[in-house]
C-alpha cells in the first residue's frame, strides 16, 4: 500500500526486526563526535600533512612510498562515497597525507647535489658562505662554495683557531687544503644521521683543513658574521669565567661557545633549551621591546589619544624579533620562534586571540611547506611539542579556574604564579620526555624544579641585564649591568650543576623503537588536540611507548663502522677498546649503552687481556660464551699468530682488511665487512641478535 511521500526511516527503524545496523549506528556516533569537535579539525589537517612527511622518512623504499600515496588516495576516494562529516575528514585527511609524502619526496629530489664518494685530500678555492666559531672546542667551522666544478657545490671544513687569519668571513674567497670525506651517516644503529641533514643543506662533503689557509679575497665589511663574532668576543671579555659561554649563546646564538662540561650539565638538568635561541629568548626580546616602546610612546598625550599604541608597539616588537633572529644567525629554532612571534603580534594587531593551537598549527604548516625535512629534527619536535602542551594546558577550564588571574593580594598572586609555573614546567617535562629519550637516549628528571628557577632568572634578569650592559657600553656605563648579569649567570650555572649532579637526575635508555616513539607522539596529539573526554584514550599509546623504551636492553657489543672503536657492555657500563677516544665517541657509546657516566677501558677489565696490538675478551651472557679478538694496531703481525688467534675467536674486529686465512668461528668484521654493514650492535644470550646500520636497503638519497 502506497501512503505517498518518502519513507520514514526513523519509524521503520523502530519496528520489530528493523533495528539499524551497528555499522550505521557507529557512523552516526562518529558524525556526532566530528560535529562536536569540528573546530579542532584544522589542527588535524596539519597533523595529516606532517604524518605523510614522517611516513616518507620512516619507510625505506620508493615502492612503499608509492603504496602509501595510493592508499591515502584510496581513503580519500572512500570519503567521496561516504556521507555526513566523515566525508570531509576522509577526503581531506587522505589528500593531505598523500600530499605530505609527495611533498617531501619532491623536496629531497629538488635539493639533490653531488656528494664526495671517498676520502680525499684536495687543494681548492672557495667562497665562504658561513663562519661558525666553535669557541669551546678551539675551532672554527666554515661552509664553503668551491670554485672547482669537480667538487660538490658546498663543503663544510673545520679549522683550528690558529688557522684563522684576518679577512676570513662571509663573502671571502680562500684557498685551502683539506682532507675531505662524505657526510657521515649513523656510526651505530639508532645513532644520529648527519648525512640526512647534510643532504637537505646541500653539503656534499665535510673535512678538516691541513696547513695554512690563504685569503684570496677578503670578506666585505659589515657582514652579520663579523658583527656576531665581535659581539661574542666583547661578551667574553666583559664576562670572563664560567658564564661567558652561556652569555655568548644568549646574545649571539652561538651555543658552541659553551664548554662541553657545562653543556652536559645543562642537558642533564633539563635546561639545555636555554642555550638554543628559540621561543623563550624571542619572547623576551619582543616583549621587552613592546613594553619599553609602549611606555615611551605613552608619554606623549597626542600619540596616546590619536594612535593605537598597541599596534605601534607590536610593530616595534616585530622589528626587534626580526633583528635578533638575523643577529643570532637565523638558526632553524630561532626562525621558527620568530614566525610564531610575528603571528602572535599580527593577532594582537587585529584583535584576535594572541595564543591558540590554530596559531601553532599555522606556524608548523608554514615551516613544513618551506622545509618539510625539519619535521624529523629534534629542534622542531621539541619546540612545537612544548608550545602545544602549554597552550592546551592553559586552555583547559579547570586549569584556568585554578591559576587564572583574579582580584587577590600580592602574596596570593605570587603563589598562584609560582603554581602556574610549576604546573606548566611539569607538563612540558612530561611531554618532552619521549622526544628526549628517542633523540638523545636520556631525559632529565629534575627539570621541573630547575626550570622553576632558571626560566624566570633567564627571562627577567639575565637577558635584560645583558641587553642593558651592551647598550650602556656604548657610553662606557655598562659595568653595573655586567656585574648583575655575571652573578645571575653564576646562579644559573649553580642550578644546572646541582640538578645534574643529584642522584637519579637522568633517565637513560639504550634505544627507543621508532614505532614506540610514534605511539607516544600520536597519543600526545590525541590528548592535546581533542576537547571531548575521549582525548584521555591517548594516554594508553603514550604508556605503551614509554614502557617499551624502558624495557629495552642494552646490546652486549657495539662496533663503529670504521672498526676503530668498539665497546663491550658489562653490567650496563661500556668498556672501550681505545681509552683515548674523543668525547664524541665516548658519549655516543655511553648513550647507545644506556649508561649515565664515562666508559672504562678494556685494558683495565677483568675479562680481557690486552697488548699493544690487540685485545682478547671473553663475554658471557645467560650461558652463552663468546670470545672476541679486537685488533687495534696497524703494525705487522706474524701470519701464524694472526691465523691462530682468529681460529680461537668467535668474533674478530679490525679497522684494516684481514687476510682470507683469518676465519673466526662466527663473525669476521674487518674494514671490508664493516663497509657493507655499517656500525653494528650485537646482543648475546639464548638468541643472538645482530643489528646493523645498513640492515635495511633504503632508497633515501643520502644513503
Amino acid at each position: 500500500m502506497d501512503f505517498g511521500g518518502a519513507p520514514n526511516t526513523d519509524a521503520a527503524a523502530s519496528l520489530p526486526g528493523s533495528q539499524p545496523s551497528r555499522l550505521r549506528l557507529l557512523g552516526r556516533q562518529i558524525d556526532d563526535f566530528i560535529e562536536a569537535e569540528r573546530a579542532q579539525l584544522p589542527l588535524w589537517a596539519v597533523v595529516a600533512f606532517a604524518a605523510g612527511i614522517g611516513c616518507w622518512f620512516w619507510l625505506p623504499r620508493s615502492d612503499q612510498w608509492m603504496a602509501v600515496i595510493g592508499m591515502a588516495g584510496a581513503v580519500a576516494a572512500v570519503g567521496v562515497a561516504s556521507e555526513g562529516r566523515r566525508r570531509q575528514v576522509l577526503v581531506w585527511g587522505g589528500l593531505l597525507f598523500a600530499l605530505g609524502t609527495g611533498w617531501i619526496w619532491l623536496r629531497s629530489e629538488s635539493v639533490a647535489a653531488p656528494v664526495i664518494e671517498r676520502v680525499m685530500v684536495e687543494t681548492f678555492e672557495g667562497e665562504v658562505e658561513r663562519v661558525e666559531p666553535l669557541v669551546a672546542k678551539g675551532r672554527v667551522r666554515l661552509t664553503l662554495a668551491p670554485s672547482d666544478a669537480v667538487l660538490p657545490p658546498r663543503l663544510r671544513v673545520s679549522l683550528r683557531e690558529a688557522q684563522m687569519v684576518e679577512g676570513i668571513g662571509e663573502g671571502a674567497v680562500v684557498r685551502i687544503r683539506a682532507r675531505l670525506m662524505p657526510p657521515p651517516g649513523p656510526a651505530l644503529p639508532g645513532a644520529y644521521d648527519f648525512s640526512r641533514k647534510a643532504w637537505f643543506a646541500g653539503i656534499g662533503g665535510v673535512g678538516t683543513a691541513l696547513g695554512d689557509v690563504a685569503v684570496v679575497r677578503s670578506s666585505p665589511g659589515g657582514s652579520l658574521d663579523k658583527v656576531r663574532a665581535a659581539l661574542g668576543a666583547h661578551v667574553r671579555e666583559r664576562l670572563p669565567g664560567e658564564g661567558d659561554g652561556t652569555a655568548t649563546a644568549l646574545v649571539t646564538g652561538d651555543k658552541n661557545a659553551v664548554a662541553a662540561e657545562r653543556a652536559d650539565q645543562m642537558r642533564r638538568s633539563g635546561l639545555a633549551h636555554l642555550l638554543a635561541v628559540s621561543g623563550l629568548h624571542i619572547a623576551a626580546v619582543v616583549g621587552a621591546a613592546m613594553l619599553i616602546s609602549l611606555r615611551l610612546l605613552a608619554l606623549s598625550e597626542r600619540l596616546a589619544l590619536r594612535t593605537n599604541l598597541v599596534i605601534v608597539s607590536a610593530g616595534v616588537g616585530a622589528l626587534a624579533g626580526i633583528g635578533y633572529t638575523l643577529l643570532t644567525g637565523m638558526q632553524v629554532p630561532t626562525v621558527r620562534a620568530c614566525i610564531a612571534a610575528l603571528l602572535v603580534l599580527g593577532g594582537l594587531a587585529i584583535g584576535r586571540e594572541a595564543l591558540s593551537l590554530r596559531l601553532v598549527a599555522v606556524g608548523a604548516l608554514i615551516i613544513l611547506l618551506v622545509r618539510p625535512e625539519s619535521l624529523v629534527g629534534a629542534s622542531f619536535q621539541l619546540s612545537f611539542a612544548a608550545v602545544t602542551s602549554i597552550i592546551a594546558l592553559h586552555a583547559h577550564p579547570r586549569v584556568r579556574q585554578l591559576i587564572g588571574p583574579r582580584e587577590e593580594g600580592t602574596v596570593s598572586r605570587f603563589g598562584r604564579g609560582l603554581l602556574a609555573l610549576a604546573i606548566t614546567g611539569l607538563i612540558v617535562e612530561v611531554t618532552l620526555m619521549p622526544l628526549a629519550l628517542y633523540h638523545f637516549h636520556k631525559a632529565g628528571l629534575y627539570g621541573v624544579i630547575a626550570n622553576l628557577v632558571a626560566i624566570p632568572l633567564t627571562t627577567f634578569v639575565i637577558m635584560p641585564m645583558l641587553a642593558l650592559a651592551l647598550l650602556f657600553d656604548l657610553v662606557g656605563l655598562g659595568a653595573p649591568f655586567w656585574w648583575v648579569a655575571g652573578i645571575s649567570l653564576d646562579l644559573l650555572m649553580w642550578v644546572a650543576e646541582t640538578a645534574s649532579g643529584a642522584k637519579g637526575a637522568v633517565a637513560m635508555v639504550p634505544t627507543m623503537p621508532t614505532w614506540a616513539f610514534a605511539a607516544c607522539i600520536l597519543g600526545g596529539l590525541w590528548v592535546f588536540l581533542w576537547r571531548h573526554r575521549v582525548r584521555w584514550l591517548g594516554i594508553f599509546p603514550i604508556v605503551i611507548g614509554l614502557l617499551t623504551a624502558a624495557v629495552q636492553s642494552a646490546p652486549d657489543l657495539l662496533i663503529t663502522e670504521d672498526g676503530r672503536h668498539l665497546a663491550v657492555v658489562e653490567d650496563g657500563q661500556p668498556v672501550m677498546l681505545r681509552s683515548r677516544s674523543g668525547d664524541f665517541i665516548r658519549d655516543m657509546l655511553s648513550e647507545a649503552s644506556g649508561y649515565d657516566g664515562n666508559p672504562t677501558a678494556l685494558d683495565d677489565s677483568r675479562f680481557a687481556r690486552s697488548n699493544g696490538d690487540a685485545c682478547v675478551a671473553r663475554i658471557e651472557r645467560e650461558g652463552d660464551q663468546l670470545d672476541l679478538l679486537a685488533i687495534r694496531s696497524r703494525d705487522f703481525i706474524l701470519w701464524s699468530e694472526l691465523v691462530a688467534a682468529c681460529e680461537a675467536a668467535d668474533i674478530v674486529v679490525a679497522d684494516r682488511r684481514l687476510p682470507e686465512a683469518c676465519t673466526p668461528r662466527w663473525l669476521k668484521l674487518d674494514r671490508a665487512a664493516l663497509e657493507e654493514t655499517g656500525g653494528i650492535a650485537i646482543s648475546l644470550g639464548h638468541k643472538r641478535q645482530v643489528d646493523t646500520v645498513h640492515a635495511v636497503r633504503t632508497d633515501h638519497p643520502w644513503r
